[in-house]
């Protein structure tokens, strides 16, 4: 489980980095100085494409900071529940969730059709219910 967090570490610096490689460029093109990006909402007038790539970034600070909270209590707790983290359940559903957030992001990054990003945003909630729940299920010893 501890992979699949840091591959969606390396997965919000990958956005990052493609962030400014659209953001830099745009704002030197649009003219707008660094000092007038001061405040949220300041580079509405940038594409779509470059926005996109900053709306993703954000979203990857988003719900999964849930993701980060479930794969460290489930690493944390595992010496008190049997299998725990080791269980193919956790890890299975782990690296489900990072794939989902990455085929999130190459929507919302390319040709953001907003349906297709939500149905793929439900998934992965639904994966990290599903983690949480069994955690839950754990915890309370009614099952192993």
């Amino acid at each position: 489980m501890l992979n699949a967090a840091l591959a969606l570490i390396v997965w919000t610096f990958l956005i990052w980095f493609l962030m400014y490689m659209r953001r830099i460029p745009a704002m030197q093109k649009a003219k707008i100085a660094p000092d007038d990006a001061k405040h949220p909402g300041s580079l509405s007038a940038l594409p779509d494409s470059v926005r996109a790539a900053a709306d993703n970034y954000n979203h990857l600070h988003e719900q999964p900071v849930v993701f980060y909270a479930l794969v460290f209590y489930t690493v944390l707790s595992d010496h008190l529940m049997q299998g725990g983290a080791q269980d193919a359940f956790f890890v299975y559903g782990a690296w489900a969730y990072v794939g989902l957030r990455v085929v999130h992001s190459l929507i919302q990054v390319t040709n953001n059709k907003v349906m297709l990003r939500f149905n793929v945003f439900v998934l992965s909630s639904l994966v990290l219910m599903a983690i949480a729940g069994k955690n839950v299920l754990m915890a309370a010893g009614w099952i192993g």
